[in-house]
């Protein structure tokens, strides 16, 4: 077949191509280009989507094209199909395939192949998701709500829109990708995530671009209806119906006479018969003219709008086609038993569509489960143990639920967790060693999650991986120099990225299930976890709908009895103890969040990696700290909203259980302060003054840094991360 040739077979298929010349250029200098084509396993399978993907089909591999079309199950959850019961889908999806072996698609050609959307995720997760994940944090809400219509919806609302349907396109953008695809052949209602394909290809400097040929919508048989609907029948042919339904549906279908425009009727002629059969034949009583065979839809368009040929002798004609295409599809489903035991379940399973599955998406995930009563190595009672652990929380949810486990669970799981974006300040570093020896001493297993994706996703470190991870490792030295208790076997760090690949195939359905159920403005609340101000869907990307999704999942994958985060994450943990409600789930994840320390600076209410004056930071030299210290903002007898008293509350107390102050005697001379009311007394009534406690504490927390110091100054590998960290810019 020549060039010419096949580009007129494949372009026929396209209401419209993006773009035609490289269209051309592409069947010049490919042999077998990798065609895109994909469904949604939601139901029973409608004309358009058997005869006329079957007709396309037919023609990409007749000119030479492998087609790979996608059974996008996972999709069809994302979309709350069939309830979300991805069994009940996947039947679908089964049904599907038996109806195209019937329906003339040319499968002996071995250019067809289908492929499970949710096994070759699962089995290439480690190139799939980094892919969406970073379609995600390059596009704004706003440009990916626009693909809203893929997934059969209106204009997204946040308050209704739920997160699932920015996770969706971002996800169907990916698989392009992901599947090789040079062409995409897929509707005109995907137009706008496969144009986004081709944006995200300007966006990472990719020269070659998928090609978007999308092909013509079928509307609904009656007026008005812009397309077919399966859960309207009477809108459309289904490839089972039996002769009679067809018959009856095309006679009750709008066809005003020589009318053309808008015209159901017309339109299954022009893109199924047609196409089907290179002609389409009229039979009729002489007096209405004969019978009359039309060999091009222009031919019949002419008689149609003269008034020649009524509609009453078209919808029998019509009728009597589609029923010779069809039957093949009957036939199968009569007489082969396992075709007929799924179309069963399909009908069945179409008319419960909306009901909810009683599943449990995190299967065999078990929280606060325990054998026996707790009896922990240290032989410390579950009351001592309660109060070590409650004491790292400003706010515990709930304090009941804490005390049951610790009673009842000889170890329960904490789950802490940083994103590694550059070097780490002090409450990082010594607050959550601090905490973490805490949870240890009381028997608790604590997993610390290195969230290296989520760092990306976050676009820290210019959404540079490899810079992220050297952070990581960096901030790994730290707490093995400062103190971290990593000698108990019962502190583990984990690598987002590796964990999370590891075992695909159980954290995404679950991060996928949590944005089906959630709607974007419930999402969007927990946007202060990744550190941005308020967000509106100009200036957030879809990363800000993944990053909560991703993170209140790791709780249950990490089987976390605990959360210990800080304030700032409060409304991400609340959002994992209402996922348990939705799904029925009793025992919910405990909320132990931490005080989050201000910067040092007047009206900095956290400290911050970008500005270096707000933070004293772990390898900081003595000399910086003592200058840091003494510009602190730290007024005389102001005890609210003082920076240097909350690190003397939150850092020195807990590390030294004193805080020693030494001065001359005309100030009070030296003295040791063995609580904090003790200080903060002093300090109101103004016999503590603010230059004698500055130094104090400047001498307390660069004790506390010494040990990091030598480290990253003795240690070959240690000192060569810090020079690595310090010079990566802080990025956003």
């Amino acid at each position: 077949m020549s060039l010419e040739e096949r580009f007129d077979i494949v372009r026929s298929i396209g209401e419209e191509c993006i773009q035609d010349e490289e269209l051309k250029n592409l069947l010049a200098n490919k042999p077998q280009p990798i065609c895109y084509d994909g469904f949604e396993p939601s139901g029973r399978m409608h004309i358009a989507q058997g005869v006329m993907k079957t007709i396309n089909v037919n023609k990409l591999v007749s000119s030479g094209c492998k087609v790979k079309i996608w059974i996008a199950d996972w999709f069809a959850q994302l979309n709350n199909k069939m309830g979300g019961d991805l069994k009940k889908i996947q039947a679908v999806g089964q049904y599907l395939i038996e109806i195209w072996k019937d329906a003339g698609m040319n499968l002996e050609s071995n250019k067809i192949e289908f492929l499970w959307s949710s096994e070759e995720i699962n089995s290439r997760a480690d190139e799939y998701w980094p892919l969406v994940l970073d379609i995600a944090r390059r596009n704004t809400l706003r440009r990916i709500s626009k693909c809203c219509k893929i997934m059969g919806r209106s204009e997204l609302n946040a308050l209704t829109a739920s997160a699932a349907q920015i996770f969706y396109p971002c996800m169907q953008c990916a698989d392009i990708f992901f599947l090789k695809a040079d062409i995409c052949q897929l509707g005109m209602d995907q137009r706008k995530v496969n144009v986004l394909a081709r944006e995200y290809c300007e966006d990472i400097k990719r020269k070659n671009k998928p090609i978007i040929l999308s092909h013509h919508m079928l509307p609904g048989l009656q007026e008005g209806q812009n397309k077919m609907s399966k859960s309207d029948p009477s809108s459309s042919i289904f490839m089972e119906d039996e002769e009679e339904d067809v018959n009856l549906k095309i006679e009750k279908a709008f066809c005003p006479p020589k009318v053309v425009e808008k015209n159901p009727c017309l339109e299954y002629i022009k893109y199924i018969i047609f196409h089907w059969f290179n002609e389409f034949k009229v039979e009729r009583s002489l007096e209405n003219g004969g019978n009359k065979t039309f060999s091009t839809f222009e031919e019949l368009v002419t008689d149609y709008e003269c008034g020649s040929l009524h509609p009453a002798d078209l919808k029998l004609a019509l009728s009597k086609a589609l029923n010779k295409i069809l039957q093949p599809v009957r036939d199968h489903f009569k007489n082969n038993f396992m075709a007929k035991e799924l179309l069963m379940r399909i009908k069945k399973q179409s008319s419960m569509e909306n009901q909810e599955p009683q599943l449990d998406p995190l299967g065999s995930v078990s929280l606060h489960s325990s054998s026996s009563p707790c009896n922990s190595e240290s032989q410390m009672s579950w009351e001592e143990r309660f109060d070590i652990v409650r004491s790292i929380g400003e706010e515990c949810i709930q304090d009941e639920e804490l005390k049951n486990l610790l009673a009842n669970k000889p170890q329960p799981i904490c789950y802490d967790g940083f994103e590694p974006s550059g070097r780490m300040h002090i409450a990082q570093g010594v607050m959550k060693t601090i905490n973490v020896n805490k949870l240890v001493s009381s028997g608790c297993k604590v997993k610390i999650w290195i969230a290296d994706w989520f760092a990306l996703l976050n676009d820290k470190m210019g959404g540079d991986l490899k810079k992220i991870q050297v952070v990581g490792q960096y901030l790994i030295e730290i707490w093995k120099s400062v103190g971290m208790n990593l000698e108990s076997n019962k502190i583990e760090f984990l690598w987002a990225s590796k964990e999370i690949n590891s075992r695909a195939d159980e954290y995404w359905p679950l991060v996928m299930d949590i944005a089906r159920r959630n709607t974007l403005d419930r999402i969007l609340r927990c946007h202060k976890i990744m550190g941005r101000p308020e967000l509106d869907e100009f200036t957030a990307s879809a990363a800000h709908i993944f990053y909560p999704c991703m993170q209140c999942a790791d709780i249950f994958f990490l089987k976390a009895d605990i959360c210990q985060l800080g304030m700032d994450q409060r409304e991400v943990n609340v959002l994992a103890r209402q996922y348990c409600e939705d799904i029925k789930r009793k025992n919910k994840p405990i909320s132990l969040s931490h005080h989050i320390l201000p910067g040092l600076q007047e009206g900095q209410e956290k400290m911050s990696n970008s500005d270096p004056s707000s933070s004293i930071f772990m390898d900081d030299e003595e000399a910086d700290v003592n200058l840091k210290i003494k510009k602190a903002f730290c007024p005389p007898k102001v005890v609210k909203k003082n920076p240097c008293l909350e690190y003397i509350k939150y850092i020195i107390f807990p590390w030294f259980n004193e805080f020693k102050v030494e001065r001359c005697l005309e100030n009070g001379g030296n003295k040791t302060f063995s609580t904090f009311e003790e200080l903060i007394t002093d300090y109101e009534c103004g016999s503590l003054h603010p230059a004698d406690l500055k130094p104090a504490l400047s001498k307390a927390l660069n004790k506390i840094l010494q040990p990091v110091r030598d480290h990253f100054k003795n240690d070959v590998k240690a000192k060569e991360l810090l020079k690595r960290v310090k010079s990566y810019r802080v990025a956003r």
